[in-house]
């Protein structure tokens, strides 16, 4: 019973873009599903192809948010405009406004806890650190990370390390056999070698 209201839930909102709140509580989806699901419904000015996007992703301003190919946003905040806008308005008697688009271009990857200010431009080919505050453009290729984000080195630089450090790994050829979609038994096996490797017996 509870199988068959999550397929009528997920369906539902994927559909009508409605019950969000209850799909992504009920339905759990992944960073792919859930891309979907904010492609049709999410008010995005764009989003491209092979995206995920992360259901505690939070992107105020949607509307002046472009996403390329190939990106994933993690648990980031991505801020389309300056809140303290109000406040000062009403406290000097004016008419500000401080609004900016996002624009993170083709195989990017936004890490856990960033915040991205408005006006930036991310990549492409660019890794954003987790915790970063970026607030100012991301040149393409480069991995940045701190607070501000500065530049901390290269994606190709990242890569050679990452290699480096997969083959030291015991699983290193189950990773080489990995293919597109989420394979449970593999997942599970790598869980296993893991756990393994990191706490013994």
């Amino acid at each position: 019973m509870l199988k068959l209201f999550k397929d009528f839930l997920r369906q539902y909102a994927l559909r009508t873009g409605k019950l969000r709140s209850a799909y992504v509580r009920t339905c759990r989806p992944d960073g792919a599903e859930f891309a979907s699901f904010m492609k049709m419904h999410g008010g995005l000015y764009s989003v491209g192809n092979d995206v995920a996007i992360n259901t505690g992703a939070n992107i105020t301003d949607p509307a002046y948010v472009r996403i390329g190919n190939n990106c994933t946003l993690s648990d980031c905040t991505l801020l389309g405009h300056d809140g303290v806008v109000r406040i000062l308005n009403n406290a000097y008697g004016k008419k500000l406004d401080s609004v900016g688009k996002i624009d993170i271009r083709d195989n990017c990857f936004i890490g856990h806890g960033v915040v991205v200010m408005p006006g930036v431009t991310i990549g492409p080919n660019s890794v954003v650190a987790a915790g970063a505050v970026v607030t100012k453009d991301v040149p393409p290729g480069m991995v940045v990370g701190g607070v501000p984000g500065k530049v901390i080195g290269t994606t190709e630089e990242l890569v050679r390390k990452l290699e480096a450090k997969t083959d030291g790994y015991p699983w290193r050829e189950l990773i080489r056999k990995r293919v597109g979609a989420f394979d449970a038994s593999m997942e599970s096996e790598l869980l296993s070698m893991r756990t393994k490797h990191f706490y013994g017996e």
